[in-house]
């Protein structure tokens, strides 16, 4: 009943004021059968007794005497077989007859020889619409609104007709994606979106789709294409520097997750933007830092760098100290190694040097470790009370070993592991071993 009533409603108005033809309809005797056809006006230059023809069709079609009409305009026609107002009318006729299929053949064939000729563009639309082809029933209008923008009625028609058109398309495309038949779903929001361009929900919706079905690329151009047309889609900027993580733009990703943040906290967890605002900081750090845990083994200098890093606060809690270092001036971890050195961390030998590429072995380390424990237990001494009061079993360190205390301490605290009960004082640390044993003692330091 909705289709009937549309097709009815498109042109009903448009005629009664003359704007869907250059010229006007001829006059009808009474009330016209089918106001809703649009008349197939003769161009400029037909020969009188054609249009004569096509006038007297009409009347006859308005009347209903649907035999006598379509004689006229098969008349015409065969005066000139290139005549194509009369196909439009002959198809006018056969819509009359409720006969879609052939009608729609006929205003084809009117189109072929104008492709921009009003009537059968309108009367195409209203067989495709009679045929529940409503999507390109609604191109067709379209077009004939685009040739003649006078056809005021019909564009107010049009947005129905539109907004119908949508809601058909985007019940097809959730139907689509919960069976996961993705080309049928990508080809349904194409359809929608054709038919509501600024509609910022379908090219998310569209993305989501093209994301699931392992198109990225696709789905991050439609994200963005619908944060363009609404900058607060919170979700599609979420999806946007999900995307862009994935693909190692790091800082893309964190400027897309704070803006998703800003307009809806509940769309990217605070890990997430955590995450990526630290992976963010590591590029902004040097490459030599950045190459620490695939290191076979790693020096004095990174380890400075780790914990001058990773545990900043830590260290600040330190008193510092005014020391004199000779070798580290341009060193790439120069203002980290004064920092831990001053912090009394990591000392520098008697020779005032520090030898920041020097190879760490355990035992130095579990020093360090110590240090830095003893810093964390002033602040828990719940947890340095635990440590101190435990005696590590370690096979390969006695108790009375000038390392035992150290060594003791990093392994009662967890932050030095033990393999098959052997300490392994003088093997080097590797860059994976070295995160992991400072990644510990930022647990451990964590409020």
């Amino acid at each position: 009943m909705l289709r009937r009533l549309l097709l009815w409603s498109t042109c009903l108005s448009v005629l009664a004021i003359g704007a869907c033809a250059p010229k006007a309809p001829p006059a009808v005797v009474g009330a016209p059968k089918h106001p809703e056809f649009m008349f197939p006006a003769a161009p400029d230059g037909t020969l009188s007794a054609q249009a004569a023809r096509l006038d007297r069709g009409w009347q006859y079609l308005q009347l209903g005497d649907l035999r006598n009409a379509e004689r006229e305009f098969a008349a015409a026609l065969k005066q000139q077989a290139a005549f194509f107002p009369a196909d439009a009318a002959l198809a006018y006729v056969w819509l009359a007859r409720g006969n879609e299929t052939d009608a729609l053949v006929r205003f084809e064939r009117a189109l072929v020889g104008d492709a921009a000729y009003v009537p059968a563009l309108v009367g195409r639309g209203q067989a495709l619409l009679q045929l529940d082809r409503v999507g390109e029933a609604l191109a067709s209008f379209e077009t004939a609104l685009a040739k003649d923008a006078s056809l005021t009625d019909l564009k107010s028609r049009v947005d129905v007709l539109r907004f119908r058109a949508t809601q058909d398309m985007l019940t097809r495309a959730k139907s689509a994606t919960e069976g996961q038949r993705w080309d049928e779903a990508k080809a349904a929001y194409q359809q929608a979106i054709a038919a509501s361009p600024d509609s910022a929900f379908l090219y998310r919706e569209l993305a989501v789709v093209l994301q699931r079905a392992g198109d990225p690329v696709a789905a991050l151009d439609d994200y963005r294409k619908a944060v363009e047309l609404d900058a607060a889609d919170a979700r599609s900027w979420a999806a946007i520097g999900g995307l862009l993580e994935g693909n190692g733009d790091v800082v893309g990703a964190l400027s897309a997750y704070e803006r998703s943040r800003a307009l809806d906290p509940a769309e990217v967890p605070e890990g997430a933007v955590a995450r990526v605002r630290a992976r963010a900081a590591l590029l902004k750090l040097p490459a030599q830092y950045r190459a620490i845990p695939g290191n076979a083994g790693v020096a004095r200098g990174e380890i400075a760098a780790l914990i001058g890093i990773r545990l900043e606060a830590l260290v600040a809690r330190a008193r510092p100290r005014q020391l004199i270092i000779t070798d580290i001036r341009g060193h790439w971890a120069q203002a980290w190694i004064n920092a831990v050195a001053g912090a009394g961390i990591m000392e520098p030998l008697p020779t005032y040097e520090f030898q920041p590429g020097l190879r760490v072995r355990r035992g130095e380390l579990a020093l360090t470790v110590s240090r830095l424990l003893g810093l964390i237990g002033a602040a828990k001494p719940g947890l340095a009370k635990k440590w101190d009061a435990t005696t590590a079993a370690v096979n390969d360190v006695p108790v009375g070993h000038l390392s035992y205390r150290y060594v003791s301490q990093a392994v009662a605290a967890g932050v030095m592991l033990l393999n098959a009960g052997n300490f392994d004082l003088l093997r080097n640390v590797t860059g994976a071993e070295a995160i992991e044993i400072i990644s510990r003692l930022e647990a451990l330091a964590r409020p």
